[in-house]
């Protein structure tokens, strides 16, 4: 369990990046969700020991984070949402090297434990290839088998399909689902749709506050017979957003479906649909829902 009280973050131009933030994190895959500039970046890099915090604690299971660093480095498996590599050095004389900075010896163990993760991330047949050479995807894979090295109890992945195509996006999130079973692993993200495919509990996270916690699944459902859509034209978009409470608006065939939040039907031209996760998200980003209490 990764526990988090208070934590609270202010740069110096004055900006409150984390106020107060109070998470419970147990084992298995933990969405983070949140728009870019919401915090999870600072939150991510406190918990990975990059930089420190004005108040609060941090604990994985019972080692203090915040004092104890060194520990939890040894515990940890990171990727950051930019990693850069040695862009003329092979996968697996880079993996190596990670390995032997992680400590894992003798050498013949090591090279065994490189080549398991070279396969688990599909990269084994291109293991003598450069790094330069590798597609974004790629590069996201190799960035989790050096996060695998020495067995961590926690794994922070930050923005990790950003920029993928559909197909590598895909075996991304392949990869990441085989490996939360027995760690803590955090997906930090701006994009619901990883977190509905991957994440057995979420945050909601925004300008430094956690807005909502819970299951995926279970949020939707309490969502259930709220949400109501209708196709229109581009200029009737304006005059809706001013009468009713609009969640999110999305591109039909070049036509904008609006989806307003409500327990009756909002006007003429309405009908009711199956709510889904980015309802969830946006209703909470513009504080127009909270999940009833389950008693």
């Amino acid at each position: 369990m990764l526990t988090i009280r208070n934590l609270s973050q202010t740069y110096g131009n004055g900006v409150q990046a984390l106020k107060g933030i109070s998470l419970d994190i147990p084992c298995g895959m933990f969405g983070l969700l949140g728009p870019n500039g919401a915090g999870k970046s600072t939150l991510m890099r406190t918990i990975a020991t990059l930089q420190d915090c004005d108040d609060g604690s941090i604990t994985l299971g019972d080692v203090d984070a915040l004092s104890e660093k060194d520990t939890v480095r040894r515990l940890l498996g990171y990727l950051p949402q930019e990693f850069g590599v040695y862009e003329r050095i092979s996968a697996e004389d880079l993996l190596d090297h990670f390995a032997v900075l992680k400590g894992l010896e003798p050498a013949k163990s090591r090279r065994q434990i490189v080549h398991n993760l070279l396969e688990m991330t599909r990269l084994w047949d291109v293991r003598k290839q450069k790094l330069g050479t590798f597609s974004g995807g790629m590069r996201q894979r190799f960035g989790i088998a050096q996060a695998l090295l020495g067995d961590p109890e926690l794994i922070i992945v930050d923005e990790p399909t950003a920029g993928l195509d559909p197909e590598e996006r895909q075996r991304f999130l392949n990869l990441l689902s085989g490996i939360g079973e027995n760690v803590v692993v955090i997906l930090s993200t701006h994009i619901v749709a990883d977190v509905r495919e991957l994440c057995t509990s979420l945050a909601i996270i925004d300008k430094g506050r956690v807005l909502l916690t819970g299951d995926p699944r279970a949020l939707v459902d309490q969502m259930r017979g709220l949400i109501w859509e209708r196709v229109v034209s581009g200029d009737q978009v304006s005059k809706l957003t001013e009468s009713l409470p609009v969640i999110s608006m999305r591109l039909l065939g070049g036509r904008t479906a609006v989806r307003v939040l409500g327990g009756t039907a909002p006007g003429e031209g309405f009908e009711k649909v199956d709510a889904d996760l980015e309802d969830v998200y946006f209703a909470t980003l513009k504080e127009e829902w909270t999940p009833p209490r389950v008693t």
